[in-house]
């Protein structure tokens, strides 16, 4: 058994949406002259003088980091390229001289037009090589072979990390805590 449904018909006013556009125009001029002459309650900031100040979960910019004799940390194995989801990120592995390593990366080359900053790379690597915890935007440019970032761009903002080589998990630092977080 079919519902009737009664329609709603729009008087002439209505239909000619003229009344509409000039409430939508009376609302914009309002608040034109309201910042023109009145309060100064604009939204807009002034960019390059002002900056808003970032969240704390604001993550920023990725980076590498180093080890305690200055080179990189990563070992080429690939795990934060399978991990992204956006398939940003390239690496291509050489032979390391030192006989402690076995592989470094070559080239090590993350797309920023590409990358969604979801945080998988730095979860994904087990020597806490990459990070994102720069704090530090990326800044937009003219063309895209600007927003490729080499070994070089990802070391200039550094670190030395803090992790034991090779990501070993000691259970003894983590008592009373479930997944490295505390209980609440």
């Amino acid at each position: 058994m079919a519902k009737l449904v009664n329609r709603f018909e729009p008087a002439f006013m209505e239909q000619s949406y003229v009344f509409e556009a000039v409430k939508g125009m009376a609302i914009t001029s309002r608040q034109f002259l309201r910042n023109l002459f009145g309060r100064r309650d604009v939204v807009t900031v002034q960019y390059p003088e002002v900056k808003h100040p970032y969240t704390p979960r604001f993550r920023g910019r990725h980076l590498l980091t180093k080890r305690d004799d200055g080179q990189v940390r990563c070992v080429a194995c690939m795990l934060c390229a399978t991990a992204c989801p956006a398939n940003c990120i390239t690496i291509v592995a050489a032979e390391s001289s030192d006989h402690d390593i076995e592989k470094y990366p070559s080239t090590f080359e993350i797309d920023l037009l590409k990358c969604i900053y979801c945080g998988f790379c730095e979860e994904a690597c087990p020597c806490d090589a990459i990070r994102m915890d720069s704090g530090v935007h990326s800044v937009p440019t003219g063309n895209r072979r600007d927003q490729k970032f080499g070994k070089i761009n990802l070391l200039e903002l550094a670190k030395l990390s803090t992790a034991s080589q090779g990501g070993e998990f000691r259970a003894s630092s983590h008592e009373g805590t479930a997944h490295g977080r505390g209980e609440h």
